[in-house]
């Protein structure tokens, strides 16, 4: 990366790439230097260390993300005598192009470690018939969670259900060392991204089908060393897997988010929870935590009423109302912890 002029370009430059909020920018300085030297080649150095930096070229976020960016500084070129920038309005014409026919975005969450996950996510909540391809509020909240309490991962064999796109998972992966974490899903095309993201994390996934796993594959999922997990993809069917199956995966803590938003699922979790309560053998049964957002009340009342109704007592785990993986809105989001 070549070496910036001093002073705001630099943090124009690190904050874009970290992809931080654009409130935190520091668009009053940027503002303050234009109108104290007018020159839009300010403009053009950070245009150049920013969107079209061959890493965010490469790795692009989301193109209303890099749309608001070149409006604000369209907005404080305007406000200035600088002379216009034509390298400004055309880069932004053609991110208003991408905006209308672009499917995905990358998206880099800064982990408190330092590390980053990157995610390759649909720019649409529904996408090839599923909500699974991209993140949503209560994986975040999760994995802060997880990130909070990292003993209780460490070690152990994770299962998650529902592992969408990935972020949890490889959060929980980078940050708190399991012994084996097995991702799970069943749309075809979820497990494919799920995959592609893995990799872009530098984890190697081996794939799984649950139908055809045996018990020995399972006990071979413990023997890793969990500075470096074991990374599992899974295609698992709640309504079709077996306690068998289940039992061959041998896991000790069970996770999944956002998966109470259906009436219509909420029996197939229970059935499958009910399934890996009786699936056991003499192992101590897992751990199992679901975090939920309550977008619709009356269904996250149904589940709650199904789980008593199956016998498996729950209770509602503390956490922080607000998740630092979230700038903005901060939905209400619960965790419960499950004894099946």
């Amino acid at each position: 990366m070549a070496e910036p002029r001093p002073g705001l370009p630099l943090r124009f430059q690190r904050r874009f790439l970290a992809a931080r909020p654009l409130r935190s920018l520091p668009w009053p300085e940027l503002e303050q230097s234009l109108r104290t030297a007018p020159d839009s080649a300010l403009l053009a150095d950070i245009l150049h260390k920013t969107i079209l930096h061959p890493l965010c070229v490469k790795y692009p976020p989301s193109a209303k993300y890099r749309r608001c960016f070149l409006t604000e500084l369209i907005k404080k070129l305007e406000s200035t005598a600088a002379e216009p920038l034509d390298e400004l309005y055309e880069t932004l014409a053609d991110v208003l192009k991408e905006e209308e026919e672009s499917t995905h975005c990358y998206k880099n969450y800064l982990l408190p470690s330092g590390d980053c996950v990157s995610l390759c996510e649909s720019t649409a909540l529904i996408s090839g018939g599923t909500t699974g391809l991209l993140t949503w509020e209560a994986a975040l909240h999760l994995a802060q969670w997880a990130l909070q309490n990292p003993s209780l991962f460490r070690g152990r064999t994770v299962l998650e259900l529902g592992s969408g796109i990935g972020f949890t998972g490889i959060a929980i992966c980078k940050s708190c060392q399991p012994r084996t974490f097995i991702f799970s899903d069943c749309h075809p095309r979820v497990l494919r991204q799920l995959g592609e993201n893995l990799q872009l994390n530098g984890l190697t996934p081996e794939g799984v089908t649950c139908s055809i796993q045996t018990e020995s594959q399972g006990q071979e999922l413990e023997g890793q060393n969990c500075q470096t997990p074991k990374v599992v993809v899974a295609e698992l069917d709640w309504g079709s897997v077996t306690e068998k199956q289940l039992l061959a995966l041998r896991a000790d803590i069970v996770i999944a988010a956002d998966v109470v938003y259906d009436p219509e699922i909420i029996l197939a979790l229970i059935g499958m929870l009910q399934k890996l309560s009786t699936s056991r053998a003499d192992r101590k049964a897992p751990e199992v935590f679901i975090a939920s957002t309550i977008r619709n009340p009356d269904t996250y009342q149904l589940f709650q009423a199904e789980l008593d109704k199956a016998g498996i007592r729950w209770q509602v785990i503390p956490a922080h109302s607000s998740c630092y993986f979230l700038y903005d809105e901060q939905p209400d989001v619960t965790i419960l912890q499950l004894f099946i």
